[in-house]
């Protein structure tokens, strides 16, 4: 049987996924020229900026695949079933998703059950927030949580402190994090399942995560007591005085690493394990599968006959300025995962 063609029909923002080096790619190839939509068995389509999503035409036997690593209150789309009936798979950061995208980086297994490092700042909190998009109010929460206790706010917003030396990326914001006991991780808006780096950064790290958004994000928990949740308080003003007792009981505040000597829970552990290929790689075997039980699909453009879909009113919100902090970073972890062990 013949090797599934996958075409992305639009970037992931700036740039197409880079696929070179993905262990699937003898099983599979993957093309960005929209010459071959006809012999395509798999059109994938980044939801958030598809502007011209009206030119794409479905040939018959052909799988449609909405992709989206933003949160459907960023992309209501994905909430609409008229709309989705256009598409047979979904990629997404949900746990339902035909293919699960999770924020989970690579190599979080390795780091994070590494020793918390010793904590130098004075301030007992930190937090890097740069994007202005912010659907879950979080910048007016912050604003009232640092009336009450100090936090270091590296980030273009409610900054109030430089990077002491060179920005060297991801690297350079793991390494300040980790010498704070608390790092807020707050999330640009609010839904089931979306729980984004925000959240494992700080446990890398070292720091306990001050968490705002998901209400499942204990589900996402490597490890019991690991995190601090802001939904389980009443106001901005009774996490800061909880934080602030943390800040003066080391005995209490070191009872948020305990879970590291205990190893990572068989919870996380049986999530981590459909993760282990690479997500492109996993849609590949899917739609590979697919063709298996369709018997195959000819590619023979000049007798497959396109059918026009309709999407009425569809105007993606203009996101990817305002979501460029998180996108970057989730382009990258997909082009960065093609190295996953």
């Amino acid at each position: 049987m013949r090797r599934p063609l996958i075409l992305f029909f639009n970037p992931f923002f700036a740039t197409f996924p880079d696929t070179g080096g993905l262990e699937c790619g003898q099983a599979c190839d993957f093309t960005q020229d929209r010459a071959r939509m006809a012999e395509a068995d798999a059109i994938v389509i980044h939801l958030p900026n598809c502007e011209r999503i009206w030119e794409a035409r479905k040939y018959p036997g052909q799988l449609w695949v909405a992709w989206s690593q933003e949160s459907d209150v960023t992309v209501p789309a994905l909430l609409e079933p008229k709309f989705m009936r256009h598409f047979d798979l979904a990629m997404t950061y949900r746990r339902d998703a035909d293919v699960w995208c999770p924020y989970i980086p690579s190599d979080a297994t390795e780091r994070l059950l590494a020793p918390a490092p010793p904590k130098t700042e004075r301030a007992p909190a930190v937090l890097f927030q740069s994007a202005h998009y912010d659907r879950s109010e979080r910048y007016a929460f912050a604003f009232e949580l640092m009336k009450k206790v100090r936090v270091d706010s590296y980030g273009d917003t409610l900054k109030n402190r430089a990077l002491p030396g060179p920005d060297r990326g991801g690297k350079t914001k793991l390494d300040i994090i980790s010498r704070y006991k608390f790092c807020l991780a707050l999330e640009n808006s609010r839904s089931l399942d979306y729980v984004t780096e925000k959240f494992f950064h700080p446990l890398m790290a070292g720091s306990v995560p001050v968490y705002r958004g998901a209400p499942n994000v204990g589900d996402f928990a490597p490890g019991e007591k690991c995190f601090v949740n802001a939904d389980d308080f009443s106001s901005p003003g009774a996490l800061a005085d909880y934080l602030n007792h943390l800040d003066g009981n080391e005995t209490a505040y070191r009872e948020y690493f305990h879970w590291k000597s205990d190893g990572l829970s068989a919870k996380f552990q049986a999530m981590l394990r459909p993760l282990s290929s690479h997500p492109f790689c996993r849609l590949s075997d899917l739609v590979a599968a697919r063709m298996r039980s369709r018997g195959g699909r000819e590619r023979d453009s000049a007798r497959d006959y396109a059918r026009p879909l309709y999407f009425r009113r569809w105007r993606p919100r203009r996101i990817a300025r305002q979501v460029g902090f998180v996108s970057r970073l989730a382009v990258g972890r997909l082009v960065r995962s093609s190295d996953r062990p």
